[in-house]
């Protein structure tokens, strides 16, 4: 038996995942049922964890990042950053979100214009739209991307200043020490967190591409139709992983950032370009505004508590679960950048970027429905995974817009999963850099049959269960990463100045 297949993390996880799969498959309304009770056990007892905790993130790194840490280099004090900017952002942007801001880009303003977050709100009004673009811009904004970054920061300053493996479990060593009993549980619940946000994420992009087939093609939305894309984006995606990072991974996340640009450009031109540079406006003063009240919001006397777990409980939890595999990866493209660019980097950009893409396609949405009179809301209540395609049916080129929609919903499905088995490979094969293909093969298969599963017992709501679950044991992990990083970051040594910047700084007096 080859070495990799003898490692315990690989084991336990693979072994957990494959159960999760057979009881899904056996009994699916069995599996819907626990999965329901556990939805709502972790959601109803736990909400409030959640949110105090990435919170306390968001402070963490910006602290951090203004500290006098922020300069020290993720490597070698004299290393230059491994990709250029646009390639990185890329990748970011290809691994964080994928096919979830462009599954919520439209259906998330969209919903909460329907069903609003305030009990007092009316719904389908110009104030309705205000909160729903406000509310998007804050899901999608610093809070998200704040649980990627402390992952992502810790491994790659571990990986690339300190020479070590990239297993969380090396990680939380200067808080849980190097027992093997213990480094093998950390490793394995970080794998099966991994996977079932992967499978989140794979899930909804397979929904909305079976959505977008039925409004082009008139195809069915089905479960067989949905078994069919999974099993083509698997056989595309194991293809892409064969051909290792440098390749698969960094053109597809090139050709994805260029097609978001295309699509990007012409709604904000096609569509109503003021009303979506007042909405983007608007909606960042009222993101800055509701922050810290956003941000800490629970209902402890009645008000809107099943929209907050529907929404920004389920939110938080799905980025603590897919976190490990985000971070690894953001991690492994990180190298050469100090700890302060690394931040403001993965902070700000990728959240911008976001942002305005919900006010160009949620606003151009919103926009029709306030002014032009279209029920594109009504839809979206009614079916979530038309929502950017019923959009496009009130813009020119309706067609082909369509159309690079479900290319760019499938090459972010293949990166996103190409780039996660990469990382489960690593995690399972000791923190290697360079995994064997077969154990990324086996992860591929792994991955694609627990989102299939999950789509069979019960689609949109179970693949929000299976995140929320397995975020949670996770949650504990992300804060002793930044009790761990801490105590490491004190002991590191503070570059120092270079003797031409002193002199910038303190200019030498002329003789006489």
């Amino acid at each position: 038996m080859k070495k990799e297949f003898r490692n315990p993390v690989f084991i336990i996880s693979a072994s957990v995942v494959l159960v999760l799969v057979i009881l899904g498959a056996v009994n699916p309304k069995g599996f819907s049922a626990v999965a329901t009770t556990l939805f709502d056990f972790t959601t109803i007892n736990f909400g409030w964890f959640y949110l105090i905790s990435v919170f306390g993130f968001v402070i963490f790194l910006i602290a951090l990042a203004l500290s006098k840490y922020g300069k020290i280099k993720i490597g070698p004090p004299d290393s230059e950053p491994e990709y250029p900017f646009f390639t990185w952002i890329g990748m970011l942007f290809s691994a964080g979100f994928g096919a979830g801001l462009v599954f919520w880009g439209v259906a998330e303003p969209m919903s909460h214009f329907f069903t609003t977050p305030f009990s007092g709100l009316e719904a389908q009004t110009e104030e309705a739209a205000r909160v729903a673009m406000g509310y998007a811009f804050f899901h999608w904004g610093i809070n998200q991307w704040s649980v990627f970054a402390i992952v992502g920061l810790l491994i790659a300053y571990l990986q690339f200043r300190k020479d070590k493996d990239g297993l969380v479990s090396t990680a939380l060593e200067p808080v849980l020490g190097k027992k093997k009993g213990v480094k093998t549980t950390i490793d394995s619940l970080a794998v099966i967190a991994t996977v079932m946000g992967i499978a989140t994420s794979l899930g909804l992009g397979i929904l909305q591409m079976n959505g977008g087939l039925k409004a082009v093609f008139d195809v069915p939305n089905s479960i067989w139709v949905q078994l069919a894309i999974t099993g083509v984006l698997l056989a595309l995606y194991l293809i892409s992983s064969a051909t290792g990072l440098d390749k698969g991974i960094k053109w597809l996340s090139n050709i994805n950032l260029g097609l978001c640009l295309i699509l990007l450009v012409f709604v904000f031109i096609a569509g109503p370009t003021v009303f979506i540079l007042n909405s983007f406006t608007l909606g960042l003063g009222d993101y800055i505004t509701n922050f810290v009240g956003y941000s800490l919001r629970l209902s402890p006397y009645g008000e809107g508590g099943d929209w907050l777990r529907d929404w920004t409980i389920f939110y938080w939890a799905w980025v603590i679960a897919w976190s490990p595999f985000v971070g690894a990866f953001v991690a492994r493209v990180s190298r050469g950048r100090s700890i302060r660019q690394f931040i403001f980097g993965v902070l700000v950009v990728p959240p911008a970027i976001a942002c305005f893409w919900i006010a160009t396609f949620g606003g151009t949405a919103l926009n029709s429905d306030l002014n032009n009179g279209t029920n594109i809301a009504e839809a979206v209540n009614n079916d979530v995974t038309v929502a950017l395609f019923e959009t496009y049916q009130h813009l020119p080129m309706t067609g082909i817009l369509s159309i690079l929609s479900i290319m760019l919903i499938a090459t972010f499905l293949i990166t996103s999963a190409d780039s996660a088995t990469y990382i489960l490979a690593s995690m399972t094969s000791g923190g290697t850099l360079d995994p064997s293909l077969v154990i990324k093969l086996i992860w591929g298969v792994l991955m694609a049959a627990i989102a299939a599963v999950l789509l069979v017992a019960g689609g949109l709501n179970a693949l929000q269960t299976a995140s929320l679950v397995s975020a949670l044991p996770f949650t504990v992990v992300i804060i002793l990463f930044v009790y761990a990083f801490t105590k490491m970051i004190r002991k590191e040594p503070l570059p120092k100045r270079k003797e031409h910047d002193v002199e910038r700084s303190f200019p030498k007096r002329k003789n006489g």
